[in-house]
């Protein structure tokens, strides 16, 4: 009987995401697919290999004004998860934990020494995470450095002559160049990442494999939180009293 309510227990979930941080996330991806799928077509245009690709998407012309409604609508997703973040802390929503947070804490870089040790064979056991783990912190905190680089360039390539108003004049002879490097290679190099680091880490892995659904229906089950986020578990039943 007690195997059978632990059982029970264990295929029950919880929100781990609400609707809001869904609607985000696949704004942000889809936005992020489109930029990647008409930027690399931008990127390598000059290639005869390129050209059957760009053409899908109608041409240079046509993909730049995708690329840039694309990239200009990334940037508000962005902004509005910021606020909402913040709505969420002041209304008492979200609470800084050091189980739950997502902020990087001294823990994280010992977790990352206790992993590698794990993985070697000198540690028995994996570290305990909380909500979120040091790699899914990376991948998080990776995006705000890439909305910064690659963002702040975007703007200044597809809006010219405002990014004028606030570029000196003394650097007007190598600026652009600089600003069209940084949007280029920080793009690619944000591709990469995500198609090997970040769908490798959520989606396939072989315990998740094809994906994971919680992007889809923001809830995790009990099972899976304890095993891989043992210390939000943990506080979870201490909040229940279980």
């Amino acid at each position: 009987m007690q195997n059978q309510k632990n059982t029970l227990a264990n295929e029950q979930e919880i929100e781990r995401f609400d609707v809001i941080f869904r609607i985000q996330h696949v704004i942000m991806f889809t936005t992020f697919l489109l930029l990647a799928f008409t930027g690399w077509g931008l990127k390598y245009a000059e290639i005869d290999v390129s050209s059957w690709w760009i053409r899908i998407w109608g041409g240079p012309k046509t993909a730049g004004i995708i690329h840039r409604i694309a990239g200009v609508t990334m940037i508000c997703d962005f902004v509005f998860h910021i606020v909402y973040v913040g709505y969420q802390l002041l209304t008492g929503k979200m609470k800084i934990r050091k189980e739950t947070t997502i902020l990087p804490l001294p823990k994280d870089v010992k977790d990352v020494i206790h992993n590698f040790m794990y993985f070697i064979g000198i540690a028995k056991t994996k570290p305990k995470f909380g909500r979120f783990s040091y790699a899914q912190k990376f991948d998080y905190w990776a995006v705000f450095w890439g909305m910064f680089v690659i963002g702040l360039s975007g703007l200044c390539l597809a809006f010219p002559i405002q990014a004028s108003y606030f570029i000196p004049e003394w650097t007007t002879g190598w600026i652009w160049q600089l600003l069209a490097i940084m949007h280029s290679d920080e793009a690619l190099l944000a591709v990469v990442f995500i198609l090997f680091w970040h769908f490798y880490n959520e989606h396939l892995k072989p315990e998740v494999f094809p994906m994971s659904w919680v992007w889809l229906t923001g809830k995790i089950s009990l099972k899976e939180l304890k095993h891989k986020h043992p210390l939000e578990y943990e506080l979870l039943m201490k909040e229940k009293g279980e």
